[in-house]
């Protein structure tokens, strides 16, 4: 599946981590140069693009008229419905899902705007995700059923005895890698150094285990 992802803030990186460990192939784009830089070699699998993705030419530049499904995150409602709507009307994306930052707002956020799902802010990643992509499971495992894998979420609590342990200590069932782990609410790139510590969330992507496998791994 062709991904584009409009804002580079943490939402947005966290669902780009995700979607490319998924096997996607993913673009993400935001305006501050800055934050595009400093996201590169963090995020190896996915396209980075700088500018301004309410311009129908960078739009297009970042591959909107092959893309499967927009997901816009930026802070900026209005910036987020412009999107959408040329994503949709200009490009005609099959599916485009938009997040909500004012509630006030929500009511513009339909397809009158191009939006196919509107996404409140406090909405979890898991399940935003879920929504984004048109997935029908509806529990803490999110299934990615065009990659032909599930990512699956697990926290380290202060009991789990993998506590103060390197990730690449933790033997994971086979066939599962760590797409990010998310520490004091920013997404973390999952060197094998890292050591874990509680209140961290991993995602992981496995094509094989289940989730009491992988939470058995870590708890």
């Amino acid at each position: 599946m062709n991904v584009l992802i409009a804002g580079a803030g943490r939402l947005g990186t966290q669902i780009a981590q995700v979607l490319s460990a998924a096997r996607n192939e993913v673009t993400l784009v935001d305006i501050d140069d800055d934050r595009v830089a400093g996201l590169q070699g963090r995020l190896p699998t996915v396209r980075l693009v700088a500018g301004d993705a309410c311009e129908p030419a960078l739009l297009e530049h970042a591959g909107a008229l092959v893309t499967d499904l927009v997901v816009v995150t930026t802070g900026n409602d209005e910036d987020n419905l412009v999107i959408s709507l040329l994503a949709k009307r200009r490009f005609s994306v099959p599916r485009v899902a938009a997040r909500v930052n004012d509630t006030d707002n929500a009511w513009l956020f339909d397809a009158r705007w191009g939006v196919d799902v509107a996404v409140p802010a406090a909405t979890p990643l898991i399940s935003l995700i879920e929504e984004a992509t048109g997935a029908t499971d509806t529990v803490a495992l999110l299934r990615l059923s065009k990659a032909g894998v599930d990512v699956i979420e697990t926290a380290i609590t202060p009991q789990s005895r993998a506590v103060g342990q390197a990730l690449a200590d933790v033997r994971l069932p086979d066939g599962t890698v760590v797409a990010t782990i998310v520490r004091d609410g920013q997404p973390t790139v999952p060197d094998p150094a890292i050591r874990l510590r509680a209140g961290d969330e991993l995602l992981l992507v496995s094509h094989a285990a289940t989730e009491q496998e992988i939470h058995a791994a870590f708890q």
